[in-house]
Order: C-alpha cells, then sequence, then structure tokens
C-alpha cells in the first residue's frame, strides 16, 4: 500500500517541469520537428532536470518518487504540445524502465538504469515486426543459444526512440514451437556488432520523435542480456502493458486539455460576423462538449493512477483507460480544429500539430480495436 503523495509537493515539481520545458525544449521544438528528430543531448538535459525515470529507486539512480510524478512529466509534455517528445519519454521512463526494475537482475539495474536516469543511456523496447503487430506470439526475430550467448537474427519496426536508442528490450523467440511460452526478453546494447537501425520512419504526425526500423543480423548477445527468466517474455509484457496503456491514457487527456486551452483563447479573440467566435452558440456548444468528454476521461484515468499505485489496476480497466482518452484526444482535437476553421488547417497553428499527433495515439500501444476485445473478454468471456 503506497502512502498519499503530497499535492504540494506535486505541485511544485509540475512547476519546475514546465519551467524546465519552457527553457529547453520550447524554443526548439518547431526546428526539431521539421529537422524530423530532437537531438540526442535533449536526453542528458532532461535527466539533468530530473525528468527522467523519476519513479525509480535511490539504489538504482532514481529519485524513487511515487508514479504520479513520472505522470506529471508526460503531461506537461502531451499538454505543451510536444506530442513526439511525450512518446518518446514514455517509453524511456514508463515503459523500459519498469521492466528492468520489476524484472531485471541486480547486475541489469545497476548498470542501465542509472544511465537511464541521467540521460546518458535511451531505452526503446522492440515488439513489432513488420508481420506481427498487435499479435505478439507471431514475432519471428529469434534468439539462438550458443555457447554461453545467444545469437539474435530478425526486424522490427515502428520502434519509438530507434535512433537514439542506447540499450533495446527485444522480444524474441528462444523457442519457436512453444508459441506465447517460447518468447524471452532481452538487454540489448546498440553498440554491439550485428545491430543496426533503419531510416526514420516519415510519419503524418509526431515529426520531432524518433520511430524507426532496427535489425539484428548474427547478433551475439551475452546470457547475462536475459532479462528475467527465459520463455517468460510474454507473461512479462502482458503484466507491464497496463502501465504502458494507463499512461498513454493520461498523455490523451493531457493533450485535449493543451488543445482546449489553445481554443478557448482562440474563440475569446477571433471575431465572426461581428461577434467574438465565442458569442456564438454553435462555438458555445462544442467547447461545453468537448470540456464535458476532457473532464470525464481525466476523471477515470485519475481513478485508474490511483488504482495502479495501490496495485490493483488490472488490464481490462488500464485498456479502458486507454482506449475511452484516446479516442476522446482524437474527437477533441478535431473538435478544436473545426473551431479554427481555415488556419487551424496550416502549420502555423499550432493546434494542427495537436491534431495529427493525436492520430497515433489509438494505435500504439494496443489499436482501439484490441483495447475494445479485451474489455469484451473481461465482461463476456471469449465468445
Amino acid at each position: 500500500m503506497t502512502s498519499p503523495v503530497d499535492q504540494e509537493e506535486l505541485a511544485l515539481f509540475r512547476d519546475s517541469v514546465i519551467k524546465a520545458l519552457e527553457t529547453e525544449v520550447k524554443p526548439h521544438y518547431e526546428a526539431w520537428e521539421k529537422s524530423g528528430l530532437v537531438p540526442r543531448e535533449l536526453w542528458n538535459t532532461l535527466g539533468n532536470a530530473g525528468m527522467l525515470c523519476v519513479d525509480v529507486p535511490e539504489e538504482w539512480g532514481g529519485c524513487g518518487a511515487p508514479f504520479q510524478y513520472s505522470v506529471v512529466v508526460g503531461e506537461e509534455l502531451a499538454r505543451m504540445g510536444f506530442g513526439a517528445l511525450s512518446t518518446n519519454v514514455m517509453v524511456h521512463s514508463d515503459i523500459v524502465a519498469p521492466y528492468l526494475s520489476h524484472m531485471g537482475s541486480e547486475e541489469q539495474r545497476q548498470y542501465w538504469l542509472p544511465k537511464m536516469v541521467s540521460g546518458e543511456a535511451v531505452g526503446a523496447i522492440a515488439m513489432t515486426e513488420p508481420g506481427a503487430g498487435s499479435d505478439l506470439q507471431a514475432i519471428r526475430t529469434s534468439a539462438v543459444k550458443d555457447g554461453d550467448d545467444y545469437i539474435l537474427n530478425g526486424s522490427k519496426t515502428f520502434i519509438t526512440n530507434g535512433q537514439h536508442a542506447d540499450m533495446v528490450i527485444v522480444a524474441a523467440k528462444t523457442n519457436p514451437t512453444a508459441g506465447a511460452r517460447g518468447i524471452s526478453l532481452f538487454l540489448v546494447d546498440t553498440s554491439l556488432p550485428g545491430y543496426s537501425k533503419g531510416r526514420n520512419l516519415d510519419k503524418i504526425g509526431q515529426h520531432a520523435g524518433d520511430t524507426s526500423e532496427l535489425f539484428f543480423s548474427d547478433m551475439r548477445i551475452p546470457s547475462s542480456a536475459l532479462l528475467g527468466g527465459e520463455g517468460q517474455g510474454f507473461m512479462y509484457l502482458m503484466n507491464e502493458l497496463p502501465r504502458e496503456r494507463l499512461v498513454i491514457g493520461a498523455l490523451g487527456v493531457a493533450a485535449a486539455r493543451g488543445a482546449l486551452d489553445l481554443t478557448i483563447a482562440y474563440a475569446q479573440e477571433r471575431e465572426l460576423f461581428g461577434q467574438k467566435l465565442a458569442q456564438l452558440q454553435n462555438t458555445r456548444f462544442e467547447i461545453a462538449r468537448m470540456e464535458t468528454d476532457y473532464r470525464v476521461n481525466q476523471a477515470f484515468v485519475n481513478q485508474c493512477i490511483a488504482e495502479y499505485e495501490r496495485g490493483e489496476l488490472d488490464a481490462p480497466t488500464a485498456s479502458m483507460a486507454k482506449y475511452s482518452a484516446t479516442e476522446m484526444q482524437c474527437r477533441v482535437a478535431d473538435g478544436c480544429l473545426q473551431l479554427f476553421g481555415g488556419y487551424g488547417y496550416t502549420t502555423e497553428y499550432p493546434i494542427s500539430r495537436a491534431f495529427m499527433d493525436a492520430r497515433v495515439q489509438r494505435i500504439y500501444g494496443g489499436t482501439s480495436e484490441v483495447m475494445k476485445e479485451i474489455i469484451a473478454r473481461s465482461v463476456l468471456g471469449r465468445g
């Protein structure tokens, strides 16, 4: 049972995050969007600002802060319109780091986690393959035992942080005939021979975020790179997905808040037919609808965060949070862009980026369709 979070201290931390982002990210973000990648040194900057892996225990280099502090970092990145960076940091801090904290050996934790906290090492996780998206059991990447090592072969795609990654958690088949029980996870040091990265994928949104193809060609990795037990990878993935999906939901809610704030300010300044846009009934009703949609989802995500901190969040409920919040985010982004009219369709106005960045939220971390199936199974059984 975790102790209640001091809300005043959490608010102070949020303020420090906002100030850091105003200084270190906001002046440069447009240029990073145009270049298609954030600079590698930004990770060191974020680490120095105390914004990476904040809930990693102190014995492994972190602050040991409550989970809500990590959520705050992602929320402010998303709310301030830095959608690509919010995804990059989420993968590093809220997916890769917990795998290490929960399943890693003491040696693995001591080696990688302090580097991830400081930004010296960027983390990624490689599950998706060209022929295996949400169906993890269909992966073909293999890890064959060879003496004290494994030989890794295969490819992955849509890998967040793939361009900058220093360590990648790779899902591979160690027993090709055992189905889900044949999947293992490995901590792959990207400096080793046999590892290569493909191009940075050109996406319709989140342009500043690197999303890459990865290749493993007769890559020799030591047995000490195995994360947890051999053949336990699928179970580990299932155990860790609730946090991933909850944080994606939290990012969706925060991004919707940012889009609404932009739109409310615009509606109070823009004149149409001799009136402020905010005085027109359609505008007022649309803002009312979207604000309600946002608040309902915010309340549910907050409930799920509390359940996670108590160790009570189950997979179906996390799937509900991800499904509902990201669908809401897309509705709000679309509704807000509509109120901007033609200006909203130009890249000059940040609402256009909010609209484009939102779309992937319904896909990564498990599509909305997969979320609905998980929820349905919990209510109706497998059918």
